[in-house]
């Protein structure tokens, strides 16, 4: 089972649930937006977003300059400035592959893309990790976050994977990977691996004494 998607290329990884906003402004995806917004009511307004494997444009090698997994953002809000540029607030929906990429037909790109189930694991195996996930998760939100302290976490195991994967201090493919995880489980068990790394490392950062030099003031004749 699959589908047709327009593509929107960014250098960033969406994750089902989460928001996007996105600021459009190149005439190749304000003809997108128009196309979205011109669909007739009760038409899924929704593109795929894919990350970009390398730079910031899409060359004409495109199957090698584009992640094979995406997902696809729905359009929430739409606000049209005067010039033609758009505000979107999007939120990520489902996971896809690409297939098959058309970049013949409009002026942005179109993929044949299958639809990416995401089971979650054995009941066992979440039982296991989801308790100690959610506790390194919330240690860590402590560390960097402590103005905020007694946030809302989800305990959804899937939630969590993916608010997860989109908040921790990950390079762009370590997200990949993960949106890319074949179920649930195994993106948790990479988390914990991750969450576990960057509690340690804030944890050595804090414990670090900041050196007299930098304490010092600078005395001013003024």
């Amino acid at each position: 089972m699959g589908a047709v998607l327009p593509l929107f290329p960014l250098g960033t990884v969406l994750f089902p649930g989460l928001v996007l906003p996105l600021h459009v402004f190149e005439d190749r995806y304000r003809a997108l937006v128009r196309h979205l917004i011109g669909l007739p009511d009760g038409t899924p307004r929704e593109f795929g977003v894919v990350a970009i494997r390398r730079g910031w444009e899409v060359d004409q090698q495109t199957a090698l300059t584009l992640h094979d997994v995406g997902c696809t953002a729905q359009v929430r809000q739409v606000t049209e400035h005067p010039d033609g540029r758009f505000d979107l607030t999007t939120v990520g929906h489902r996971r896809f592959t690409i297939r098959h990429i058309d970049a013949s037909q409009e002026p942005y790109l179109l993929a044949d893309v299958a639809w990416l189930d995401e089971p979650a694991g054995t009941p066992e195996e979440l039982d296991r990790l989801v308790p100690t996930v959610l506790d390194l998760f919330q240690r860590y939100l402590r560390l960097i976050r402590p103005a905020q302290l007694g946030e809302q976490v989800p305990d959804d195991p899937t939630v969590l994977s993916h608010v997860i994967a989109a908040t921790a201090a990950l390079s762009l493919d370590e997200r990949q990977a993960l949106l890319a995880a074949p179920d649930t489980a195994a993106r948790l068990r990479t988390e914990r691996s991750v969450l576990r790394r960057e509690v340690a490392l804030l944890r050595r950062v804090r414990a670090v004494p900041v050196p007299l030099a930098e304490l010092a003031v600078a005395n001013s004749p003024n």
